[in-house]
């Protein structure tokens, strides 16, 4: 499913499908949810469920840093050590990144997520 930030939260949408499956929700949480609820409907007739751990959630790069604009794209190409020019074309959708480039910036992004969560005070 697609994934898009809204105004009031998030959207996900599958248009490769037989019929238009999409749902919202207030936060990634409640979206996860709720996309559950609507493949498994999706899926009723054919005697299939699905369970929250098939579920997924994956964001491509401008999906991202349009999600996290805190994330600044030129100083996160410099830590990684990514042209920043490529990265900012990643992030654009003119060009797709190889599986390597996707799990370099991926590992750039775990990075910067354990830092943060080790911070324990500003104070």
């Amino acid at each position: 499913m697609i994934v898009e930030k809204t105004r009031t939260g998030y959207s996900a949408y599958a248009d490769n499908t037989e019929d238009m499956i999409f749902t919202v929700g207030k936060d990634l949480e409640e979206l996860k949810k709720n996309i559950l609820e609507v493949v498994n409907l999706s899926l009723e007739d054919q005697g299939k469920t699905v369970a929250m751990g098939d579920i997924k959630i994956t964001l491509d790069l401008p999906q991202f840093f349009s999600f996290y604009k805190v994330i600044n794209a030129k100083a996160f190409s410099e830590r990684i050590g990514m042209n920043q020019s490529l990265l900012a074309q990643y992030i654009k959708g003119n060009k797709r990144p190889s599986l390597a480039q996707k799990k370099r910036i991926l590992k750039g992004v775990h990075q910067v997520g354990r830092e943060l969560v080790a911070i324990k005070s500003l104070i």
